[in-house]
């Protein structure tokens, strides 16, 4: 389909309630949806944007320590701590412990 449906708008009480879109449309959405969820608070954005390092800034957004984070990761403090000041580059795995730990998406901790 290569003509633009607009979206039907379904009402409920005088408000808008439901929103009908193209099939292709709806496919691109759902397919692109975990790029959706990934969302950063405030505080995270800004201490990264200061230089602190995403994992730094997502444990101290949580109020956690270093020896905390290490603790649920099963990780030595050092570890982490290397990590945080970016001398050791983090495998896909070992960021995914990290996410775990904190209740957040991996996606999350990618620079």
């Amino acid at each position: 389909m290569n003509a633009h449906i607009e979206p039907q708008i379904i009402s409920f009480g005088g408000k808008p309630a439901f929103a009908v879109i193209p099939w292709d449309e709806y496919q691109m959405l759902i397919s692109n949806r975990q790029e959706l969820d990934i969302w950063f608070p405030n505080d995270v954005v800004k201490a990264n944007s200061r230089g602190v390092s995403l994992i730094t800034a997502w444990r101290e957004h949580f109020e956690m320590t270093q020896a905390e984070l290490a603790a649920k990761c099963e990780m030595k403090q050092a570890s982490i701590a290397r990590l945080e000041k970016g001398h050791a580059g983090a495998r896909r795995s070992t960021l995914a412990r990290i996410a775990a730990a904190m209740g957040i998406m991996v996606e999350q901790l990618i620079e």
